[in-house]
């Protein structure tokens, strides 16, 4: 990951190297370590790194495992670590809900009554980036991305 250019990590992560490095910033209050008398602690930029790869992919835990060089056990207990960290630090700030009173009242003003909440998959149109366009066409044809 250290000599990767950002293409490579735009192919591996869906992120900038600079945008990995702000999340690691980011989350790492909560989760550095201290190394151990028989072994050193992973580095933050292995766990975020080790979560990011679980997460946006269908590789196994051993397949990660082997990947980042590491027990399977550490893969499954890294990604509810940086999971819960997202949680805390990031997940407030990033999504929002408003006032659950003024959406409840919105839905009623709509015929939905007692509703807080709809649940469904919509594309929502978007200008993709330019380095990952073909990533972002729906089946329609246009640009989006699932809501």
């Amino acid at each position: 990951m250290h000599v990767w250019d950002d293409e490579q990590w735009l192919q591996n992560f869906q992120m900038r190297k600079a945008t990995f490095m702000g999340l690691c910033e980011e989350l790492a209050p909560t989760l550095r370590h201290k190394d151990m008398r028989l072994r050193a602690a992973l580095t933050l930029e292995k766990q975020v790194a080790i979560a990011i790869w679980k997460l946006a992919t269908p590789d196994s835990y051993r397949s990660v495992a082997n990947q980042f060089g590491v027990g399977k056990l550490t893969v499954g207990i890294v990604l509810m670590q940086v999971c819960r960290a997202i949680n805390c630090i990031l997940l407030r700030r990033t999504v929002t809900l408003g006032s659950v009173q003024d959406i409840v009242d919105g839905f009623a003003q709509m015929g939905f009554p007692n509703c807080g909440g709809a649940i469904d998959g919509t594309h929502i149109p978007i200008l993709a980036p330019a380095h990952l366009a073909s990533e972002y066409v729906n089946w329609k044809g246009y640009f989006s991305m699932v809501l």
